[in-house]
């Protein structure tokens, strides 16, 4: 089988490699057994680009694997808001990192802002990386530097992440749980979500909790999208979305991208490594069968959340694709599944 194109809805790589003092010990141009994605391990496995979260962590931010047992499940503690000054300056020098990988890489890899640019990468082996904020706490609530960072190359955002903030109400890490836990977008919300469609921004829904979800779904004018989910119906955490919010996507023109965490994945919602890849089939025939094949996409979370050992790192994505092809996948549901219903949305959604 032809190694396919890939592009990649989510990933924390650029958050995971900055370091405010040029220390790290990372780099985004050399193969690393450190992380999960970096160029040369992205030509490995196809990858030609991606959506580059950029996520500001909460001070004394209780670590993801602090998990409280509740009913056999767990509850990650609700993370405390985010400082919204110490967002701004972390976003901003991440933001100048991203620009000073563009200028590093000899025209290898490109800061990507439109549709045609992004087409025009993913055919001609420059690698893109389209730029995200997670959770919109460096955003005023007035949305006065909104086109600030639309002007540095933003152009997907998450209002929130797993916490509260202005703009909502992130849904926790509950297993079992619905997603349904709580108020979902404030006005400022509401409000960011006009402003992105006018501008041309994705508005990403993951994190978003059910009511948020549907608050976005009756409001905005742009295909819905949800970039590293699962399906609720088989892995029941509060992350996950249940059918209902499927088929909306579907019936928006939208998609879900697809992350690999076991605890995000598996029937049992244990975060067991050893989980193999048709875990993750099974969630694509699930997608495929409720919404269709235009509406099932990558959202891995490299660098964000641990990954299967099938599937550890961005080199190994040819296994999956494997997978899917041995599952009854032709090559024309593959290279929608790798890249172009993702190139579909974001021409749907970006402005030039």
């Amino acid at each position: 089988m032809p190694k396919p194109v890939l592009f990649d809805g989510h990933n924390d790589t650029l958050t995971d490699i900055f370091q405010p003092e040029g220390d790290g010990t990372r780099s985004f141009f050399e193969r690393s057994d450190q992380g999960q994605l970096d160029l040369p391990r992205a030509r490995a496995g196809g990858l030609a680009g991606g959506v580059f979260a950029i996520y500001t962590a909460g001070a004394k931010e209780e670590p993801f694997e602090r998990k409280k047992l509740k009913r056999g499940g767990y509850e990650v503690p609700y993370a405390a808001a985010v400082d919204p000054g110490t967002a701004r300056t972390f976003t901003a020098a991440v933001l100048d990192f991203a620009e000073a990988i563009e200028a590093q890489s000899g025209g290898q890899v490109a800061i990507t802002r439109t549709a045609a640019a992004l087409a025009a990468q993913l055919e001609g082996g420059v690698f893109s990386m389209v730029l995200g904020i997670e959770g919109a706490a460096a955003i005023a609530p007035d949305l006065r530097n909104l086109p600030y960072y639309y002007e540095r190359g933003v152009r997907v955002i998450n209002p929130v992440w797993s916490r509260p903030n202005a703009f909502g109400f992130g849904v926790p890490f509950r297993y079992p749980s619905s997603p349904d836990t709580g108020p979902g977008l404030t006005a400022a919300g509401r409000e960011l979500v006009a402003a992105c469609n006018e501008l041309g921004i994705v508005v990403d829904l993951a994190h978003l909790n059910k009511k948020g979800f549907w608050q976005v779904a009756g409001q905005s004018t742009a295909p819905l999208v949800c970039s590293h989910t699962a399906v609720h119906t088989i892995c029941p955490m509060s992350r996950n979305l249940t059918d209902d919010q499927i088929k909306a996507i579907g019936e928006s023109g939208g998609l879900i991208g697809l992350y690999y965490m076991p605890a995000g994945i598996r029937p049992d919602g244990k975060d067991n490594r050893d989980t193999p890849l048709a875990a993750i089939v099974e969630h694509v025939n699930f997608i495929v069968d409720l919404a269709g094949i235009d509406h099932v996409a990558l959202g891995s979370d490299f660098d964000g959340a641990p990954m299967p050992y099938g599937l550890a790192d961005a080199a190994a994505l040819p296994h999956l694709f494997q997978m899917l092809a041995k599952a009854g996948y032709d090559e024309a549901d593959l290279a929608k599944i790798g890249y172009k219903n993702w190139l579909r949305v974001l021409r749907e959604t970006w402005r030039a």
